[in-house]
């Protein structure tokens, strides 16, 4: 399968061995790193240096507040498959509700692999061929120091963002009762350091009915991981066990009360943090991600049915 896939060159999150994952899967994988003005105006990029004949499937991981706006030019390309690691956010209440539907109500053919379970399933259930893969780390950048944890109770990241709202108000009423730090680092080895100092993560994805990429590195540096339950079927799809592999909790009195439990015993805090880490170092890591990524992408799509004539007939032949 030669594959061409458009990144974002502008990004906050290192997501280098993600793209590598999915090249190493691929027969080729021709990565174009887009510019904010690239992405902005698609149909000129295209026609400026791309041969379509080329590819097998076109994966778009953009910006989804330019995507949105270019339907009417990516309706037109054939194979298309869109990875998206924010369409939680079509069903919480931000400035996004429902405008990932709204957007891929123009071209229902397409192939979204989404980062939640219970997204992926709220697609399908409004007619989208919807698949399931998960979120994870870099296996490169994450690495398990063995250090002294002298951070006990901590959140690393972003609470500024309106979807992020629920996240804040629950880390403010936290940090409110215990002692708890909120901080920032930069992206890469600061950030990886100081993940390693802290034993128990708190992440607080409230609202967002799935587990962001936090998750997954705090779990793959060995912090026992205090993670805001998303439900039933995304912790059966995820491996996710409460109390096992991880903490889970609703509340602050619930999240409290495990604490308690483990600051008493801290042999069954640490066997927790140990599987939890055993478990992403198997499943999560960005090379894992990568390749079921790209067998997402394998079977059949959808019949495009507003492809150019000729265009039809080329893909009934397989020569694009």
């Amino acid at each position: 399968m030669n594959v061409l896939f458009l990144v974002q060159a502008e990004q906050r999150a290192i997501l280098d061995r993600l793209y590598d994952g999915i090249a190493e899967s691929c027969d080729s994988c021709d990565i174009r790193w887009l510019s904010s003005d690239e992405q902005a105006n698609l149909k000129r990029y295209f026609r400026e240096h791309i041969d379509l004949s080329r590819y097998d499937r076109v994966l778009f991981f953009l910006r989804f507040k330019k995507e949105m706006r270019q339907w009417r030019f990516i309706r037109t390309l054939p194979n298309v498959v869109i990875l998206e690691h924010d369409a939680y956010q079509n069903y919480i209440p931000c400035k996004y509700t429902g405008m990932f539907s709204a957007h891929y109500r123009h071209m229902p053919w397409v192939r979204i692999i989404s980062s939640g379970a219970q997204v992926s399933q709220r697609l399908r259930a409004e007619g989208f061929d919807a698949v399931f893969v998960p979120k994870g780390y870099d296996q490169g950048l994450m690495t398990y120091q063995e250090l002294t944890r002298d951070i006990e109770l901590a959140f690393i990241g972003s609470t500024k963002s309106v979807a992020y709202s629920g996240r804040k108000a629950l880390l403010d009423e936290l940090a409110s009762v215990e002692n708890l730090l909120v901080t920032k680092t930069r992206s890469g080895q600061e950030y990886n350091d100081t993940l390693n100092r802290i034993r128990f993560f708190v992440s607080a994805d409230v609202g967002m009915g799935e587990y962001m990429i936090k998750n997954f590195e705090a779990m793959a540096v060995g912090c026992v991981l205090l993670a805001y339950d998303q439900g039933a079927e995304e912790n059966a799809a995820l491996g996710f066990v409460d109390m096992q592999n991880l903490v889970l909790y609703r509340d602050i009195p619930e999240l409290r009360e495990k604490l308690r439990i483990l600051r008493a015993d801290p042999e069954k805090a640490q066997a927790i943090a140990e599987a939890g880490r055993v478990m992403v170092e198997q499943c999560y890591s960005f090379a894992a991600i990568g390749h079921a990524i790209t067998e997402a992408m394998r079977p059949t799509l959808r019949v495009h049915r507003h492809l150019p004539w000729f265009l039809r007939l080329l893909a009934r032949w397989k020569l694009i």
